[in-house]
């Protein structure tokens, strides 16, 4: 669970983000959607640490191996990352390495042993399509489409609570996009984690997501519960898609 408690963050005079008391609940999947400049990736980056608020905290509420519940201001310790993974854009990666090595490094990071990491990224089999792995190539060398797939399986390879993904569709075949929706909902499915997109695809966003949230000048000034194509419905009004 996540909780944005009264998060202001202004560049000049640009409201970036206003949002007063917002809750991700466990187990949602939710799309957060908007035009450019809407706020998305500022949310995004404050939920990480990435950058700091002006005004409020964001508190990740997580369980640990002892089944203890935490309650985890990410702007003031650094444990949250046990608990979530996220990609964000190709910043994340460690580019002079190949996947094999980037992801063998992640594991070391998280504790995990080399059977492990091979066992966890046999899920993304289907996704990486044999143009990932075992081909001798730095993930620099790697195409736009392949760089991103990298970034995707690296926000999951902890298996996380919660996973953040920022424009996850981007650069991919119409193929791996069903396939990574796939991913996506049968890891929501089989974890019970919060998973939150954000993403200019609607079609794919409202596909995936249980819950949307309509980012406006850094304000969400709509939060639907994704039941009987509601959110298609709404968002086609709000987009005036004819």
């Amino acid at each position: 669970m996540i909780r944005v408690n009264n998060i202001k963050k202004q560049f000049g005079e640009k409201t970036a983000s206003n949002i007063s008391d917002f809750t991700i609940n466990d187990g949602d999947i939710l799309g957060l959607v908007g035009n450019n400049g809407a706020g998305k990736t500022t949310l995004f980056r404050m939920i990480l640490d990435l950058l700091k608020a002006d005004e409020g905290h964001i508190e990740l509420v997580c369980t640990d191996k002892e089944g203890v519940k935490k309650h985890i201001n990410v702007a003031e310790s650094e444990e949250w990352k046990e608990y979530m993974g996220a990609y964000i854009d190709d910043g994340f990666l460690i580019d002079f390495l190949t996947p094999e090595e980037y992801f063998n490094f992640l594991g070391k990071v998280s504790g995990l042993t080399q059977e492990q990491v091979d066992e966890r990224l046999q899920r993304f089999e289907q996704l990486s399509n044999g143009e990932i792995f075992g081909q001798k190539k730095l993930i620099r060398n790697l195409s736009a489409g392949n760089k991103h797939k990298v970034g995707i399986m690296s926000a999951f390879l902890n298996n996380p609570q919660t996973v953040i993904l920022d424009e996850p569709f981007n650069f991919l075949d119409p193929t791996s996009q069903n396939v990574l929706k796939h991913i996506i909902t049968e890891y929501n499915k089989t974890t019970g984690a919060t998973i939150i997109i954000s993403s200019h695809n609607l079609s794919h966003t409202v596909d995936i997501s249980t819950r949307i949230a309509l980012l406006e000048n850094g304000e969400i000034i709509r939060d639907i519960i994704n039941e009987d194509n509601k959110a298609a419905t709404e968002l086609e009004s709000y987009f005036d898609i004819e």
